[in-house]
């Protein structure tokens, strides 16, 4: 699909990167960009987000080069999308409607397809007025008199019993999950969680980690659902790591809702392992949207250790970083050369089973 991307700087030092980063999204979709529109901003329009003369100039470009559909880097109100798709005539798609829509994507198991299907129904469910404007009134006439609903209110009713029995289908896969966890924790295993920005690395350092063969690829969300295996770490004993859904700046809050249950394997574990891509200009601003994250989902209290990944591209050698009292303040590894490992395993050592927990040892220290 022929897209044109609409990117609006609103004074963000980082607009460039934010930029890179929704065509990354955009071509994960699948989408073939073949126009570039740059729109700078004090602040939004309340109409179009744009001003009306970058409107012109999105009007016909989108002409020119035959686009078939608009990405628009910034989240928008149902009136302004619905304002935009009139005035340009093509289906007008925003970052949390493109997130959305990467997740359906790729969501493989039978819990990431339900997660997404909600996340999407609740964004859906504040736009239903864009989608059905022309069937709002009924018209009269025989058999069609006296009570009855617009098509907008029967909608809404069938898309609040949809999201009612997804809700319920979900509780059923936490509950699942708990049990599964309780099961973990009798045995006394160390429950260790990879957490971190899309695309820095974790499945492939998981896969480093416990020969298993989860899926990864160089691009963004290129795995959702949440891959536990157990492996031994001398000094540790039986460990369970987890591999869990990547983050992203402006990561929609119905997706953080949807995935609370997979997202649980954080939040109840031992120790977490924040991967982040060495390589990249943006990791402290990276850094700081996964911890707002944690916050979020209240993983900010347990313990964490910063595992800068993709040395070989940044062209760093594996090192422990530690301050004067020992504690473990950063580890270097390359999990695509396998180089570091060793060190990320002592360090996990360090911490020990849960009986005996050492957290005490580990501490997150922001990158200098």
């Amino acid at each position: 699909m022929r897209a044109l991307i609409i990117s609006v700087d609103l004074g963000n030092p980082d607009f460039h990167a934010h930029s890179e980063e929704f065509a990354m999204l955009a071509e994960g979709a699948g989408a073939q960009i073949v126009a570039r529109l740059t729109v700078r901003r004090a602040r939004p329009d309340a109409a179009y987000f744009i001003g009306t003369g970058k409107l012109e100039e999105a009007m016909v470009l989108s002409q020119s080069e035959g686009a078939d559909i608009v990405l628009f880097d910034q989240a928008l109100s149902p009136a302004q999308q619905r304002n935009l798709e009139r005035k340009i005539n093509l289906r007008v798609v925003d970052r949390v409607a493109l997130i959305l829509d990467i997740f359906a994507l790729r969501a493989k198991s039978h819990e990431g397809k339900l997660q997404v299907e909600l996340a999407q129904l609740q964004h859906l469910s504040t736009r239903l007025t864009r989608l059905w404007t022309h069937l709002e009134r009924q018209r009269g006439g025989i058999g069609m008199r006296g009570p009855g609903e617009s098509q907008l209110e029967m909608d809404r009713r069938m898309i609040g019993a949809k999201v009612r029995v997804l809700r319920e289908r979900l509780a059923k896969v936490e509950r699942q999950r708990q049990t599964q966890r309780r099961a973990r924790e009798r045995g006394g295993n160390l429950s260790v969680s990879l957490v971190g920005y899309t695309n820095a690395g974790k499945s492939t350092l998981f896969n480093a980690l416990t020969r298993a063969g989860a899926y990864a690829a160089d691009q963004l969300f290129a795995t959702l659902d949440t891959t536990t295996r157990r492996i031994w770490i001398e000094g540790a004993g039986q460990v369970t790591l987890s591999d869990t859904v990547g983050f992203i700046r402006d990561l929609p809050t119905t997706l953080i809702a949807a995935f609370r249950a997979t997202l649980e394997e954080t939040v109840h574990a031992d120790l977490l392992l924040h991967v982040v891509d060495a390589a990249s200009p943006q990791r402290d601003e990276q850094i700081a949207e996964v911890d707002k994250v944690l916050v979020e989902i209240g993983a900010a209290d347990i313990p964490r250790i910063l595992v800068y990944n993709k040395i070989d591209k940044a062209g760093l050698a594996p090192r422990v970083d530690q301050d004067s009292h020992g504690t473990i303040a950063r580890i270097f590894v390359s999990a695509t050369e396998r180089a570091g490992l060793d060190a990320l395993r002592g360090a996990i050592a360090q911490v020990g089973p849960p009986a005996g927990n050492n957290a005490s040892n580990i501490q997150t220290v922001q990158p200098e």
